[in-house]
């Protein structure tokens, strides 16, 4: 079966849908420590290195590639806040811009069987010599790689969310397409956030589930209970009465995904680190006053109700936001699985 090393893990969404569609997950590596207790938590059979990337020599992984009688699949899905348009302080200093080309040390040196890399959009519109993702075709092509890069809507893979990510993979063997739409028109329909979360159960603002440490509501000020009790399923501040507007709302119209409540009947729109704060989105319970919890938010990424997060409300938000959605890995790790078989 083909073995997964999944580089830049954090908590494990990657792997978490590789594993669903059968692939043995054998190492995650993160720089991040509560990602790493988070990953070691639901993967305890995998390895694990909590190191920087770029301090890392690539005879690190000497003990888990001894043996190739089997495929190996190198992930690299990096940091994406370096090439996020949420991203105002973007810059080329930022050193999270180079690590991609750190991945590509590890694929020059080990020549996995395959290569996936997930990023934001924005990262395909760097272009030239400035830009990371150039650079890292340009090795796949020497290397002898053949591979598919698109940009998909995660709404396709189940994922309910209006979510695009840039998605490569690649094959050193045979050529290797990237899976098609399983919901859509004529297909599977989209999922809701009612799907999702419709049946976890309810709480006050600042509240938490007995059962479910990660089912926890962030506090709200009591101004900001009374705007969300004045919002209205799937609106925003256009339902608030006078006194409740910020002066900085007043005569703007854009933003208006701030202090938002989720409709029931649609996706919700794409999830962010802060994705527990009702002030940074459209992350209002659709009708209980409150924002989400970590776990509704891990519910809308499609990670299982049982997979555990460590570390504080926040850390888990980052966590969470920062993440592969499974029910997108697990698709691109099914047409990995065919093709291995396909071409055994």
């Amino acid at each position: 079966m083909v073995k997964v090393f999944d580089f830049f893990s954090g908590c494990g969404g990657t792997s978490c849908g590789f594993a669903q569609a059968g692939l043995d997950i054998v190492l995650g590596l993160d720089i991040d420590k509560d990602a790493a207790l988070t990953y070691k938590s639901n993967f305890p059979s995998a390895s694990f290195i909590e190191a920087d990337i770029c301090t890392l020599e690539t005879s690190a992984l000497q003990p888990w590639l001894v043996d190739r009688t089997e495929p190996i699949l190198f992930s690299g899905c990096a940091p994406c806040q370096p090439f996020s348009k949420q991203n105002r302080q973007k810059g080329e200093t930022d050193i999270r811009r180079n690590l991609l080309s750190e991945f590509g040390r590890f694929v020059k040196d080990w020549l996995p069987e395959y290569v996936f890399i997930e990023n934001v959009p924005g990262m395909q519109k760097i272009k030239g010599q400035k830009g990371p993702l150039p650079a890292f075709e340009a090795l796949l092509k020497k290397l002898g790689y053949t591979y598919d890069i698109k940009v998909l809507p995660a709404l396709w893979f189940g994922v309910p969310q209006t979510r695009e990510r840039l998605v490569l993979l690649a094959s050193r063997d045979h050529a290797i397409a990237l899976p098609a739409a399983t919901h859509g028109p004529g297909k599977l329909p989209f999922t809701t956030v009612k799907d999702w979360i419709g049946n976890l159960a309810p709480l006050a603002a600042g509240g938490v589930d007995p059962f479910d440490p990660s089912h926890r509501a962030a506090e709200l000020s009591e101004v900001n209970l009374a705007r969300i009790a004045a919002t209205n399923e799937g609106g925003g501040r256009e339902s608030w009465p006078d006194h409740l507007l910020l002066d900085c709302h007043r005569n703007h119209k854009g933003h208006t995904d701030v202090y938002g409540r989720l409709s029931w009947d649609k996706p919700a729109a794409g999830l962010t680190t802060r994705c527990i704060s009702y002030s940074n989105g459209r992350f209002g319970h659709p009708e209980q006053n409150r924002a989400i919890s970590a776990r509704e938010a891990a519910c809308l990424q499609t990670f299982p109700t049982n997979f555990i997060f460590q570390g504080n409300l926040n850390s888990k938000a980052r966590q969470i936001g920062n993440a592969v959605p499974p029910s997108m890995a697990r698709s691109i790790g099914t047409t990995i699985k065919n093709h291995f078989y396909a071409h055994q």
